[in-house]
């Protein structure tokens, strides 16, 4: 450890440190170390030292006493941690150094130890960027149980560094199955916008590594498993005049249909997860438009063609189209339009194209491989495919790609809350063992502001909502998530303000860089001041899992993600390509 000193402290607060160099020759041989976002190990009087990052470096240019040049160099960093006894790094324990301490530059040996691994820094996180030889080595533990941010610009290499942490968690490394023959506990669902994760998760078969891949054709996702919200959002325009009607009118439906379908089910709700008919819901809500009411004496009840009298409408309106008697005002054949008559046009209409959208038919008319339909009985079978216990897999990626825009916020928000509810559920029954939920998951939300944005808007309620209720609890009942996103300003702020570790790469945006200075903790806030140079794949690491912030360079994952960008002016240096347009339009057609 170096025990020449390169300057003495000139004056320190909780905001900065300011550090005095007075000779140019001593500066001129460790410019390398006096860097921004490079450290100093600053003595404290006896054995321990403060560890300081640097901020900014401000040389001011005059003359001795004997009239000759002279340089004077101050050194603004922002103390981080205290090396106790020049062996143990503590990031909580900051005690400041008072004027006149020597300072020091922080050598390769110092490094080590700040960055040293030991039975909890363990998981491997690229190299220090400032030192290529020093690996960065998080706590596990405290990086996936507490959620993440991964925030970078377009071509920043967001989506290689996802890849790669998610490639070390699983086992994947260089093409190659590091856990061939075995297999870890781990669970990671991607909401996948763009299918660009799939190709980073594909191994060779002789490498044995199971994917569990979930897109518009191979999930099942049956509506019965909405809630109340998510039902409404899909199938009720808010705005209407009439919008609250419609709601109590289908929930009184379905509520109606969930006890029709399972009667064997006690205290059933609007938001019981079992099966109940949406077409005879439609019904329902049709006869209820059409509604006539009987009023001569003793009637004063929907009245039918043939004279029947509907004591219970369950009875009657989920199987048909009933037909009602006219309307009259004659004293033999009195009867009025029902409460609802003609006013559920809109609503019935609106049910009616729903159900008639083939791109819908994933959430509105699911069917299992036997051609059926999927009841109550099938919940099990729907909840193991998004942990990948159908085909013991450790990741799930649902690819959102083929997602029709308008369902898109109530897809993530369904498969979000029910995998919450499972974490929640399961961690009960583990609690009354006395025991922690033993198969936490995390979710990585890749382009988060698509469907969880700042905004408060109607069309992403669902998610929205879902997500933040996700950020604020799961942690406690074993789920975590990892949100990634090209526009942070853009994300809910209830989300990143749960996230306790930050991965930040290149930022241009300045509305960005300054959201994401405001996320970071106070004795990291200098080290943003470099987020729009850095290098692709080069990030800030911040949070609770590091024992300090860091520069740090991310490998490439093997194999990548389908995330490239397409390399334009290479392609348009090359001969003419001819193009198949019928192969490209029977994908579009989905033929």
């Amino acid at each position: 450890m170096s025990t020449n000193s390169i300057g003495q402290v000139l004056s320190c607060s909780p905001e900065a440190v300011i550090v005095l160099i007075e000779d140019l020759k001593v500066f001129e041989e460790h410019k390398a170390a006096l860097q921004v976002g490079r450290y100093l190990r600053i003595a404290q009087g006896n054995n321990d030292f403060t560890i300081a990052s640097i901020r900014n470096i401000r040389g001011v240019h005059g003359q001795d006493s004997e009239g000759k040049p002279k340089w004077q160099f101050q050194i603004e960093c922002q103390a981080v941690g205290t090396l106790i006894d020049g062996k143990n790094f503590e990031r909580a324990s900051v005690l400041l150094p008072v004027p006149t301490e020597p300072a020091f530059p922080a050598d390769e040996e110092t490094l080590s130890k700040l960055f040293a691994e030991d039975a909890e820094y363990q998981f491997p996180l690229g190299r220090l960027s400032l030192n290529k030889a020093t690996p960065m080595k998080i706590h596990g533990d405290r990086f996936f149980s507490k959620h993440i941010a991964i925030v970078g610009s377009t071509g920043s290499g967001k989506s290689c560094t996802v890849s790669r942490i998610l490639q070390d968690v699983v086992g994947i490394a260089d093409d190659k199955n590091s856990n061939l023959g075995k297999q870890n506990n781990s669970h990671v669902v991607i909401f996948d916008i763009h299918d660009e994760y799939t190709a980073a998760f594909t191994l060779k078969a002789e490498q044995e590594f199971t994917l569990n891949r979930l897109d518009v054709d191979s999930l099942q996702l049956p509506y019965w498993l909405m809630n109340s919200e998510e039902l409404e959002s899909m199938f009720i325009e808010s705005n209407e005049q009439n919008s609250h009607n419609q709601i109590s009118q289908f929930k009184q439906a379905v509520i109606l249909n969930k006890e029709r379908h399972n009667p064997g089910f006690q205290d059933m709700t609007y938001d019981t997860p079992v099966y109940f008919s949406i077409k005879e819901v439609y019904r329902f809500i049709e006869n209820i438009n059409r509604e006539v009411i009987g009023r001569l004496a003793g009637e004063d009840r929907p009245k039918l063609e043939d004279g029947t009298l509907i004591d219970a409408r369950e009875d009657y309106y989920f199987d048909k189209k009933c037909i009602f008697v006219a309307p009259s005002t004659a004293a033999a054949t009195k009867a009025t339009n029902g409460p609802f008559n003609g006013e559920f046009n809109r609503f019935v209409s609106r049910l009616e194209t729903k159900l008639a959208d083939k791109r819908l038919r994933f959430l509105l008319d699911p069917v299992k491989s036997d051609g059926k339909s999927f009841e109550t009985a099938d919940f099990e079978q729907i909840m193991r495919q998004f942990l990948g216990y159908l085909n013991r897999a450790n990741v799930t990626i649902i690819d959102l790609s083929g997602i029709p825009f308008e369902v898109l916020s109530i897809t993530v928000s369904l498969v979000s809350r029910l995998i919450f509810d499972f974490c929640f559920h399961y961690s009960k029954l583990r609690h009354k063992e006395d025991s922690l939920n033993n198969v936490p998951v995390m979710m990585v939300c890749e382009e988060a502001h698509n469907y969880i944005p700042q905004r408060d808007e109607a069309a992403y309620r669902a998610s929205r909502k879902s997500l933040e209720r996700v950020a604020k609890e799961g942690r406690k009942y074993g789920l975590s998530m990892m949100v990634v996103s090209q526009r942070p300003s853009e994300v809910s702020e209830t989300i990143f303000a749960q996230c306790n570790n930050f991965v930040a790469l290149r930022l241009t945006n300045h509305a960005d860089q300054n959201y994401v200075k405001r996320l970071f903790p106070d004795n990291s806030s200098g080290i943003t001041d470099i987020l729009p140079n850095l290098a692709p794949g080069e990030c800030i690491v911040v949070g609770d899992a590091v024992l300090l912030p860091a520069v740090v360079q991310m490998p490439l994952p093997k194999p990548e993600p389908h995330s490239q960008s397409v390399r334009f002016h290479k392609e348009w240096k090359e001969p003419w390509q001819d193009v198949t347009f019928g192969e490209v339009i029977s994908r579009w057609r989905k033929e």
